[in-house]
């Protein structure tokens, strides 16, 4: 028994002994280690201090010492991905005017692609969609500079000014054999976020141009109002560039009653955020079909992706934009500030947006439906009722203006044959609909 409480302890003792050896010897591997970080720190920030100098002192034209900081600085950040940028003085106000205020500006919103100024999205009845701006279309000038090396925040600040003023973009647009030029008036840019309409009696067209704060209430009042009669829903997010998050998350909620909606993961903890349904906020369960294509970014792809996890809705159209990353602004002082990347978004399955974009289930081109269909070619039974339609446009009592009033509610069969996308999404959900009983 000594001789085996001897054992013992003294294998406790050299256990010990060995746990002390290795906490001092990974304690002074840690402090080697913060020595040698902090020893290439310094030798880095003597290289660019050195460099700076250099500039300063050497460079054939004068340049002030905030010049050559400046230019670091948006060097550097502009380096660090297609989104951070250092904000000057000038850029810093303006992002607040953006914010905060009314501004003159043409009515898109651009990202860097591929390294070159790309369209994300026109925003729906702004100057830029009137005049013909495209998803996917590729800035190449503003009036006469050119955009490449331009930061988005430097085009933005191009772009915007006096409303009424005149500004000429040249585009690269795949399916032309050469540039085009577009001008374009400088308008305020206002932006109805929802509208709904009808589909026949029994299908909802939802149409969300971009994330802002009223999108979870406009929706959900919508969905309210025609719940009775509602048997599936198309929600359009077409040409939507983005926004608020919250808003994203809430619109998922709508449509499922747990599980995750999107997570967000960055290099600090702090930033690391997941979102998940609840069904107090969830409001129907009717066959829904979501619209994208390559102007759907941002807060769009997370509510198609995630949809699309879950297996809530059917999404139908063309790959999205690709922008899964969370940027913050933050101020180095009062007048300047940086704008950084901080995290990324993931999707309930765990796969990122971050330059892949959304994949619909079912990819279809935009386009109209061509038919060979003539007019006046009806049935039998259909004849009575489509010649009383006709006499009473003759006499008048089809009023212009009724008609117009209704175009603003109803989709009809002749619009929806002018947009394949949605031709398509509505089929589909015609059939989930009969499949369901509904």
């Amino acid at each position: 028994m000594k001789n085996k409480k001897f054992i013992t302890l003294g294998f406790a003792s050299i256990t010990v002994s060995l746990a002390l050896l290795f906490s001092t010897n990974l304690f002074a591997y840690t402090e080697a280690a913060k020595e040698v970080k902090e020893s290439s720190r310094l030798e880095a920030l003597a290289k660019f201090t050195k460099v700076i100098s250099i500039v300063e002192q050497y460079n054939v034209d004068d340049i002030t010492i905030e010049e050559l900081m400046d230019k670091a600085l948006q060097g550097m950040m502009s380096n660090l991905d297609a989104h951070s940028n250092y904000l000057t003085q000038k850029d810093y106000k303006n992002l607040k005017v953006q914010t905060n205020g009314e501004f003159g500006g043409l009515g898109i919103t651009v990202g860097l692609k591929d390294g070159a100024l790309t369209v994300i999205a026109p925003i729906e009845g702004t100057p830029a969609d009137k005049a013909g701006i495209k998803a996917g279309d590729i800035i190449l000038k503003v009036d006469n500079q050119s955009t490449l090396n331009m930061t988005i925040d430097e085009a933005v600040s191009i772009m915007r000014g006096k409303v009424g003023s005149p500004i000429e973009l040249t585009i690269v647009r795949e399916e032309e054999p050469k540039p085009l030029k577009i001008n374009i008036v400088r308008g305020i840019i206002t932006i109805d976020s929802v509208y709904t309409k009808s589909i026949g009696n029994d299908i909802q067209y939802i149409r969300v141009t971009n994330f802002d704060k009223k999108v979870i209430d406009e929706v959900a009042k919508a969905i309210k109002k025609r719940k009775a009669t509602t048997k599936g829903i198309v929600l359009d997010l077409r040409n939507n560039p983005g926004g608020l998050l919250d808003q994203a998350v809430g619109l998922v909620d709508i449509f499922i009653d747990n599980g995750d909606i999107v997570s967000q993961k960055g290099k600090n903890k702090a930033d690391d955020e997941v979102f998940t349904a609840s069904s107090q906020n969830t409001l129907t369960k009717v066959p829904l079909v979501v619209l994208i294509n390559g102007g759907s970014a941002s807060a769009s792809e997370i509510v198609s992706g995630s949809l699309q996890d879950h297996k809530r809705g059917i999404i139908v159209g063309q790959n999205t934009f690709g922008k899964g990353s969370v940027q913050v602004v933050l101020p180095i002082n009062e007048e300047e500030a940086i704008k950084l990347t901080i995290a990324r978004y993931y999707l309930p399955s765990g796969r990122t947006i971050q330059a892949i974009g959304v994949k619909p289930d079912i990819e279809v081109f935009p386009g109209e439906v061509t038919t060979n269909k003539n007019d006046f070619a009806i049935k039998e039974a259909d004849l009575k009722k489509h010649l009383e339609e006709e006499l009473e446009k003759v006499d008048g009592k089809i009023e212009e203006d009724e008609a117009q009033e209704d175009s603003k509610y109803i989709i009809t069969d002749e619009a929806i044959n002018k947009d394949m996308q949605l031709k398509v999404g509505v089929d589909i959900l015609k059939a989930l609909i009969i499949t369901k009983g509904l």
